[in-house]
């Protein structure tokens, strides 16, 4: 497979926490490549390093060494500035907590990658923004703020908005965790027919064994390593 198909490329990533000459390893030495249109699993138990891992791979947190590679690019070398650029137009989060801004409609909220990424809102922007919020099927909910919106509903908004930039990665961090089963089997769904007809690569963390055999693979930590 050719690099330029490799979205994320991990070579011995490790992560350190602490000072004073007292430090706790999180992740030891973690080598993990997703290629273009791959949905992933990401799944261990609670202390294992996922959200660890998922922060370092979102170019949230800098790891104590090793080597991040976003589409062959080496994210080690770049200033802040060039990181935070990088980030925003190559990932999309999804959150257990949809972080919506509650004085913000819906349109709105999912319009604001953009505007932050061209400094003023636009008739593009808007006209992007309304094409997916249709496609995860809120056209009759562009108008609405957050509080008139369903947990289901909310999440949905979030999907949209991690999509606004077209990004190749979307990290959803236990995306169905605070819905019901059957809103939390809708929104997987919707993340897995999006995959499908776009080719975004997704790293999704989960509790839910049923909904992570789902998956078209499965990437298990245990205790910072990943042993499957």
């Amino acid at each position: 497979m050719s690099e330029m198909n490799n979205i994320i490329q991990l070579t011995d990533v490790r992560k350190q926490y602490g000072n004073d000459g007292i430090t706790t390893e999180v992740l030891h030495g973690i080598d993990l490549t997703l290629l273009q249109g791959e949905f992933t699993a990401l799944i261990g138990p609670s202390g294992s390093g996922k959200s660890t891992l998922l922060n370092i791979i979102g170019l949230l947190e800098h790891p104590t060494s090793g080597v991040i590679r976003v589409q062959g690019r080496d994210t080690g070398t770049l200033p802040d500035v060039e990181l935070t650029k990088l980030r925003g137009r190559s990932i999309g989060f999804v959150f257990q907590f949809h972080h919506l801004i509650p004085a913000f409609s819906a349109l709105e909220n999912v319009m604001m990658p953009l505007m932050l990424e061209d400094g003023r809102p636009t008739p593009a922007q808007r006209e992007r923004a309304t094409a997916l919020l249709t496609r995860v099927g809120l056209a009759d909910r562009l108008d609405f703020k957050p509080a008139k919106l369903s947990g289901g509903q909310q999440q949905r908004v979030a999907i949209a908005r991690a999509l606004a930039a077209n990004p190749p990665l979307i990290l959803a961090d236990e995306p169905t965790g605070n819905l019901d089963t059957a809103a939390a089997d809708e929104i997987f769904k919707l993340l897995y027919e999006v995959n499908l007809e776009s080719g975004t690569t997704f790293l999704i963390v989960t509790h839910d064994p049923r909904l992570a055999h789902r998956c078209r693979r499965v990437v298990e930590l245990v205790d910072g390593r990943i042993v499957g």
